[in-house]
């Protein structure tokens, strides 16, 4: 109960509690008589999705108001991508190359996190998916440097459970992508995707769109990983088919470490840069 905002009504606490010490009776069994707001299957009904939708906004947003968390970076990447000491049980070669990016995923996250403690630890939190690999990394950088870090976990069929490293009062499990992919964007000053799979690209396609279109203010966009990004997609190509402007391409940067993505951050207000410029290279 929030105490700051007291009424002189019955509280609808203090109803949920008495409600499970009545009598049982043919009538109170019923699911008719549950309390609305504490009647599970009636929440999940078809005609209540909008309420749901409604509700996984507001609750990660109240909570994150009452922990005061002002601005945060953004780390989207693979769940698959082992940390080095165990990059030898990865199941392809790629992967277990790939693994030096958890490594800049949890450096970046712990550079991030101590410079953000100097200010209160409330401004450029880490924001994960909450999960293993790149997620983790995050996670395990932020609180390696002592800060929180916040954990947007969403339920799959055979993944994921939050990470051990997530500030636990700043983890949250989602049911719907676009109110999860909402709440990871609605703070954000800056965005790095690490590599990753379909998941990944889905987050770094849907970001990328929302700044190309006007949806949302232009923030510093960096991917880790030219060689892997550059493989995956062929960003010229995109270009000189007309299907999207030059001038896109200068929506994001690549960077390879930690250093790199800092430098970048902290300059991003420069015009006319080509994509994939890392200054001092």
């Amino acid at each position: 109960m929030n105490e700051h905002r007291r009424h002189p009504f019955r509280h609808s606490h203090q109803d949920r509690e008495a409600a499970t010490h009545i009598p049982d009776t043919a009538q109170t069994r019923s699911p008719a008589y549950r309390l609305a707001f504490a009647d599970d299957d009636f929440l999940c009904r078809d005609e209540l999705r909008p309420v749901r939708l409604q509700l996984e906004l507001l609750k990660p947003e109240l909570m994150m108001n009452e922990a005061g968390i002002n601005s945060t970076i953004v780390l989207f990447g693979g769940a698959r991508i082992p940390e080095p000491a165990k990059k030898d049980t990865a199941r392809t070669k790629t992967l277990a190359d790939l693994s030096a990016y958890y490594e800049e995923a949890r450096r970046f996250a712990r550079l991030v996190t101590e410079k953000g403690q100097a200010n209160g630890g409330l401004e450029n939190v880490i924001v994960t998916g909450g999960g293993p690999g790149v997620m983790e990394a995050g996670s395990r950088g932020a609180a390696e440097a002592g800060g929180k870090s916040i954990g947007l976990n969403i339920v799959l069929p055979h993944e994921q459970a939050p990470n051990e490293y997530v500030t636990p009062e700043l983890c949250f499990n989602f049911h719907y992508f676009a109110i999860r992919k909402m709440h990871f964007l609605m703070r954000a000053k800056a965005i790095c995707v690490f590599p990753g799979g379909f998941g990944t690209l889905d987050e770094l396609f849907e970001s990328l769109t929302l700044i190309q279109t006007g949806r949302m203010e232009r923030v510093p966009f960096l991917l880790f990983g030219r060689a892997f990004w550059e493989k995956i997609v062929n960003w010229d190509a995109l270009a000189d088919a007309g299907t999207i402007s030059d001038e896109d391409l200068n929506l994001f940067r690549f960077v390879e470490t930690a250093e790199d993505a800092l430098a970048v951050i902290d300059s991003w207000e420069g015009k006319g840069e080509r994509r994939g410029a890392i200054p001092g290279r």
